[in-house]
Order: structure tokens, then sequence, then C-alpha cells
């Protein structure tokens, strides 16, 4: 009888162990000054898609040019469960509320010229009880798209609104 419930038990604890572990978010490597601070652990991975939102704007000099106003994008884990969603701030907000709003720390021009940056941001600040509310850092890496339009910005078009598609994928830590 104890041969079998072992028998039994064993394959069940390994099976959990590797679903525990098949879901666990692995740090990603990146240039060096997108590491986060020492003795913060990666907790969240969410991968977004959206847009980066821009206005056309005249310079002082007179001159026109799409100006970055805010990101505009769904958080969705790796097995496609919607997360959250990101906007102006930048903010990231879970969907049980919590947010986390970050400031650039450092930028990385990442290893496609036609994606925006790779970003570490710190927490500005942090609201609710959950996901988001204790994040302290977060990266931004594995961009496509979202550059300003190609469009021309000029008077013709002054204030007009270019929505430029991107993906990222959102690392967080505590």
């Amino acid at each position: 009888m104890k041969n079998a419930y072992r028998h039994v038990m064993v394959p069940v604890a390994l099976a959990g162990l590797l679903s525990a572990c098949a879901t666990a978010p692995v740090p990603p490597r990146t240039p060096a000054a997108l590491n986060p601070p020492a003795g913060q652990s990666l907790v969240v991975e969410a991968l977004a898609q959206g847009v980066q939102i821009y206005q056309c704007d005249q310079k002082p000099n007179g001159s026109y040019e799409w100006v970055f106003k805010a990101p505009e994008a769904t958080l969705a884990s790796r097995d496609k469960h919607v997360l959250g969603k990101h906007y102006a701030g930048p903010t990231w907000e879970a969907v049980d509320g919590s947010t986390v709003v970050g400031q650039v720390a450092a930028k990385d021009a990442g290893p496609d010229a036609t994606a925006i940056p790779w970003l570490l941001l710190t927490a500005k600040s942090n609201t609710g009880n959950g996901m988001f509310s204790r994040i302290k850092s977060v990266q931004r890496l594995y961009t496509t798209g979202g550059l300003a339009p190609t469009d021309a910005c000029n008077a013709a078009n002054l204030k007009a609104i270019g929505r430029t598609p991107y993906t990222a994928t959102y690392y967080f830590y505590q």
C-alpha cells in the first residue's frame, strides 16, 4: 500500500513543481544599464500590444515635429490572460486596480532601429494592494514598432494625432 501511494504522489508532486517552474518569469539578459538594482526580483512578465500616440507640434524655432504623448496598450500573459493596461504617466494598471507610475532611469536603442528604445524605469509611485503595488523597477524590452509617424508634420496638420502600433515585453521587479 505504501508503494502504491508513493507511485501516485511522487508524479503528482513532480508535475506540480514542473508546472510552477514553467510559469515563473525568467529575468531577461539585457545591456548592463538596463538591469534593475541588486536585490530586486522579477515578479511579473507582461506582453504589451497597442499604440504609441504622437501629436504634430510646432517647435519654438518654427519647425514642426511629431511629439510623443502617451502609450496605450493591453498587457497580457504569455497564455493570453489579460493582466492590465498601460497608459500615460507612464502608468501600468493591473486588473486588480493596483498601479505603478514610472520614470525613465536608462535607455538603450535596442537591436531594432525601426522600434522604440528599450528602457529601465524606476517607480515614482504605486497605488492599491495588488500585482503592481510593490513594483520598484520596470524594463521595456523586445520592442517592435512604435516610432513617430512618417507622415509629414507641418502647418497643414498641426495638432494632428498619430497612433503607431507597437509591441513590447515589460518585466516588473520588486
